[in-house]
């Protein structure tokens, strides 16, 4: 029928045709002007069809108004400059890398241009000594001086001074894709959507929100976040603008509902009741040679109070390093051990099942209560036997890594199910230990502080409690930064430590040496270690060794017969000696904060005083100093936790990507924390509202959520 209906038109009209019915869900290739080889390029970030490309955001502005003078470079704007080439130069650098400098003089001073890699080949020959050039590109500074990395640089023309559009929007780079080609197809996908129906009216906030909020309409949105408004400059600088404000609800606002809906579900599953504090609860906490904290006190009230429930606990506990959350999980399972059902405890790595392990057996076993211990390096007569007594109820706690979901593990009665170090496992991962049982209560517990808006974000299916006191008698470690050139001095403290009967860690951040990265690494600094320490013993501590190494080692530690234990930052969780009180971080520089701040938990464990020293690397910027002076001023890992966050963002603040973390598009945690607020208010409303989205302007929502839980929350 379609045949039939070109025949006899010329191909130019049998074009316009096509393009007329194009949709949000017609390829991009069928855009004018794109075509197969450059839609090939685009499928390489994902974007196949329209709806896909106008869904591209720009990951910032270009303010191209004219920057006069050096006092308005501020580190991380962009900027636009007047000035000449002033001088070339190129530099080899190491492992066969080059980089290419210029310095362009300007009325308020000299910058220098570094490139790392070239835009295209002859681009560095083409500028001329004292050529009039226009430079765009991100302010930063080097020793105190201004300096552009990968800036544009442009032979200046008359009408640069004529520019109409001081801002611009600036796409992600593409191969062989320029800006102007982007922001054209985009321009392009509008024009002909603006002719279709079903776009003009997708808009899934319902009107009565988006009137409610001050919310333009999506298409709106859309359209200014590619098409800024010349005369709201700062507000799309700091995606504060209109439009930015509208797609950034929207995001925050799906995954709010989503949690809130799955919140609701949750609250509608049965389970057991738990009489809380049992007998053998208050003889584990009467055996206890210290004293609970009224914060420690304060979480067990909450969980005893969702235990008693008939609906499964669903509680995340927070808590720094040593604030005590394991004592609050084992005075827990006393209780539903008592009213005769199991417990598990699930954790990321050996070493720290095996510490939850012997704190258990050590804490509980005095009570009659049987205890297991099962890993992916238990032999299989053992684990033959521990199947055994999970599925007669023999064992009412077993303690585990992964293993613990494997399809062979079965509980007769699991009733509570504690996942330590939540955010190592995955959603799906935790979903099926919870399957081991019916319904089961279920604990999470981070000693990674997690700031407000990233905990929402995560955990926002979770009631969350935080023990925000320490115990008494935790003494603070003493922290400080040096410098390479400082070693000596360092090893020399180090050595009076240890003749004074402590222990210490050394850590760092490799195993072997990598051809890429220039770093010290564990297994040669610890040959270098035992011939700079000849008096005492020296072991390493790395993930590649075998679980009965390990165990060897680390028992080593414990006893005191390893004086100095080198290490990666498999120690991170789950090593407690209590005579260790000083820690050294090589190339404290590459690790996160808040990883550093768990790794200085593994010292000041003990009455004596600690101390944790941060090395910087060779050639360390101002920045990574000044960023390591935070650890110097404060032991709060949920004000650390908030500054990572800041500089690195939620994926490298988690170390991995993280399963169930969303990948917000132009939402950012740190940025947004108050519309993340009002987009939860707005979610729990209309949960109240419509529980099911089930009205009929609610229906597009209702296809967002069913969207993101397939493709976000697997589990």
């Amino acid at each position: 029928m379609l045949i039939h209906f070109y025949q006899g038109i010329s191909l130019a009209e049998k074009k316009n045709t096509f393009i007329k019915t194009l949709n949000p869900e017609s390829r991009i290739q069928y855009l004018k002007g794109v075509g197969p080889r450059l839609a090939e390029v685009f499928a390489k970030k994902d974007i196949y069809t329209l709806q896909d490309l106008i869904h591209w955001y720009p990951r910032t502005y270009r303010d191209q108004r004219i920057v006069q003078h050096f006092s308005q470079l501020i580190p991380g704007s962009y900027v636009t400059m007047y000035g000449y080439v002033a001088r070339k130069k190129v530099f080899k650098l190491r492992g066969r890398k080059t980089m290419y400098e210029m310095i362009i003089k300007t009325d308020g001073g000299w910058i220098t241009c570094k490139y790392f890699r070239l835009p295209y080949r002859g681009y560095f020959d083409g500028m001329e000594i004292d050529q009039k050039v226009k430079v765009m590109g991100q302010v930063s500074y080097y020793r105190n001086q201004p300096e552009f990395h990968h800036p544009d640089i442009y032979p200046f023309k008359k009408e640069d001074e004529d520019q109409k559009n001081v801002l611009i929007p600036v796409y992600t780079e593409l191969e062989k894709v320029s800006q102007n080609k982007i922001r054209k197809m985009i321009a392009a996908a509008f024009s002909t959507l603006r002719q279709n129906k079903e776009f003009l009216n997708s808009d899934p906030l319902p009107s009565w929100l988006r009137e409610e909020k001050g919310l333009m309409s999506k298409i709106e949105a859309l359209e200014r976040i590619h098409q800024p408004e010349q005369n709201q400059v700062e507000d799309y600088l700091q995606f504060c603008s209109p439009a930015q404000r509208r797609l950034i609800f929207e995001e925050f606002f799906f995954l709010q509902l989503y949690m809130g809906m799955k919140k609701v579900g949750l609250k509608k599953e049965h389970t057991y009741s738990i009489k809380p504090s049992s007998a053998l609860f208050e003889k584990l906490k009467s055996s206890l040679p210290f004293s609970l904290t009224a914060a420690q006190e304060r979480v067990l009230k909450e969980i005893e109070r969702d235990l008693e429930k008939t609906q499964p606990m669903h509680r995340l506990i927070q808590g720094d390093v040593g604030c005590g959350k394991t004592i609050v999980a084992l005075l827990s399972c006393c209780s539903v051990i008592e009213n005769g059902f199991q417990s598990a405890i699930m954790a990321p790595t050996e070493i720290l099942a095996e510490q939850h392990y012997n704190n258990a057996l050590s804490l509980l076993k005095p009570l009659g209560i049987n205890i297991s211990l099962l890993t992916g390096k238990t032999r299989a007569r053992e684990k033959r036997d521990i199947l055994e007594k999970l599925v007669s109820g023999y064992t009412s706690l077993c303690i585990g890594t992964h293993a613990l979901i494997q399809e062979s593990v079965q509980f007769k009665k699991l009733g509570f199910v504690i996942i330590d170090e939540q955010h190592r496992f995955g959603v799906h991962q935790r979903g099926l230990l919870k399957e081991k049982g019916m319904h089961p209560h279920f604990l999470v517990m981070t000693a990674t502080p997690i700031p407000r808006s990233l905990a929402m974000t995560l955990y926002g299916d979770l009631d969350v409690s935080v023990i925000d006191e320490m115990p008494k008698g935790r003494k603070s470690v003493v922290t400080r930064k040096t410098y390479p050139s400082k070693r000596e001095k360092v090893w020399e403290f180090l050595e009076s430590q240890i003749q004074s009967g402590r222990q210490a860690y050394i850590v760092y951040p490799l195993v072997e040496e990598s051809e890429h990265i220039d770093l010290k690494n564990a297994v040669e600094e610890y040959e270098k270690l035992k011939e700079r320490f000849p008096d005492f013993t020296v072991g390493l501590l790395h993930g590649r060794l075998s679980f009965f190494e390990k165990q060897e080692v680390m028992s080593a530690f414990l006893k005191g017969e390893v004086q100095i234990l080198v290490s990666t930052t498999v120690i991170e969780v789950g090593v407690d000696v209590a005579n260790a009180s000083m820690m050294i971080v090589e190339h404290a520089d590459r690790f996160g904060l808040s990883q550093l701040h768990q790794l200085r938990g593994r010292v000041g464990r003990g009455e004596h005083k600690s101390y944790c020293v941060l090395m910087l690397s060779d050639g360390f910027s101002n920045e990574a100093s000044s960023r390591l002076a935070i650890m110097e001023k404060t032991s709060d890992g949920f004000k650390i936790a908030e500054a990572d966050l800041e500089i690195r963002g939620p994926g490298e603040f988690l170390g991995t990507r993280q399963a169930g973390l969303p990948e917000f598009k132009v939402a950012s945690l740190v940025r947004d924390g108050l519309v993340l607020q009002q987009a939860k208010e707005s979610a729990l409303k209309l949960i109240k509202k419509d529980p099911h989205l089930s009205q009929t302007e609610h229906q597009l929502l209702r296809k967002k959520v069913q969207e993101l839980s397939t493709r976000l929350l697997p589990g």
